[in-house]
């Protein structure tokens, strides 16, 4: 997990999962090129905070279409992204419009 917040982190802990608190764009993009290079991590999860920081990174892991799984979260103040943020996903990345 790569977590703007120690809340999140220690949540994640209890629940038998990794990660390191990042305070910025570069603390972000040094974990997830740390991360990347451990070939067990199947599943990237991110604050949605810590995703926006390393934006353009979590784009081309997205796009690349292989593991890590990229994963982003809420955290302990609510989600950030709208309520049809999935729709909206799909219609971009594949052109399809789900009703």
């Amino acid at each position: 997990m790569i977590s703007d917040n120690l809340d999140s982190l220690i949540g994640m802990r209890l629940a038998g999962v990794d990660g390191v608190v990042v305070k910025g764009p570069n603390e972000a993009n040094l974990a997830i090129e740390e991360a990347i290079k451990d070939h067990d991590i199947g599943i990237l999860i991110f604050t949605e905070k810590a995703a926006e920081w390393a934006y353009e990174q979590v784009r081309l892991l997205r796009e690349k279409g292989s593991l890590p799984l990229i994963v982003e979260i809420p955290d302990r103040h609510g989600m950030k992204r709208e309520a049809d943020f999935l729709t909206s996903y799909v219609r971009e990345a594949l052109g399809v419009n789900i009703e």
